[in-house]
């Protein structure tokens, strides 16, 4: 099945799905995610928060929590990978991939990401709701997916011997040293042999994700061989899933996230770092 969902498709499976915001905002952004579901989220959408559902014993943010955690968490937003998850954020097509790369990590085989988001749901004119929905607690037994993840030392392995392709999602300036970090204390550039495709190229005007055959040139004019293993990353783990989605669009599912990234890549004195 397509990791995306239309509007209209969601719409008429309301009741017969879950449905999950997953707006989330950059550092320094003033904006709340969950204070943006409380005013208006799409009926019986529950929130899941990547900062309060990750790991607490790391200074990284909003690293992927130990199985038990999450199924702890997801079992609270009646999650259930039984049944079918749309995910969405407020923004298009930003955060919800993390969530939908996240839950397919856990063992959710059926995940869906809304094209375009609340964004085009609102300007559809379609109902919102207020508040926070009270979804009655489930039971989640996950399946942790090694494949579709990848720390510190694997992608040190594939920067020193190869194997993998690694495809960073930040953007150009930032990639080739030009631009500072967003957050203090990073050293600026790029991982050795690691090729750019900054995520909002990937992402039409309107919010929702370009058609296929744009995502295809787009990722080949990267120097991504879809044949070939992918390893995404960006600063903080977030916007490196919109990459694996548009390599799922393009039949690429297995592609992993760098759960680090340059936060942890670019924070450390011992790890490679290349400009230009």
């Amino acid at each position: 099945m397509s990791p995306l969902i239309s509007t209209a498709e969601l719409a008429a499976a309301l009741g017969t799905v879950s449905v999950v915001d997953a707006t989330w905002f950059m550092p320094g952004d003033p904006r709340s995610g969950i204070e943006e579901h409380r005013k208006a989220h799409i009926p019986g959408a529950v929130f899941f928060d990547i900062d309060a559902v990750a790991d607490r014993d790391t200074a990284l943010p909003h690293m992927l929590p130990a199985p038990d955690a999450f199924a702890a968490a997801a079992g609270r937003l009646g999650l259930s990978p039984d049944r079918r998850t749309v995910v969405y954020d407020a923004q298009g097509i930003f955060s919800a991939p993390r969530v939908w790369w996240t839950l397919r990590v856990m063992g959710f085989d059926d995940v869906a990401v809304l094209n375009g988001g609340l964004r085009t749901w609102l300007a559809e004119g379609r109902p919102v709701e207020a508040g926070e929905t009270a979804a009655a607690p489930t039971t989640v037994t996950p399946r942790f997916d090694v494949e579709l993840v990848r720390d510190l030392q694997a992608v040190r392995g594939v920067v020193d011997g190869g194997g993998a392709q690694i495809l960073d999602a930040r953007p150009a300036a930032r990639f080739r040293g030009e631009a500072p970090e967003p957050r203090p204390g990073l050293r600026a550039g790029h991982m050795p042999g690691a090729c750019s495709l900054p995520f909002a190229g990937l992402i039409a005007e309107d919010g929702t994700m370009k058609p296929p055959a744009e995502l295809a040139r787009t990722v080949a004019a990267a120097g991504i061989d879809l044949a070939r293993p992918v390893i995404t990353t960006c600063g903080s783990g977030v916007s490196a899933a919109v990459l694996a989605l548009a390599l799922a669009v393009l039949g690429h599912d297995r592609a992993a996230v760098y759960d680090g990234s340059w936060a942890e890549w670019g924070g450390r004195s011992d790890t490679p770092v290349v400009t230009g």
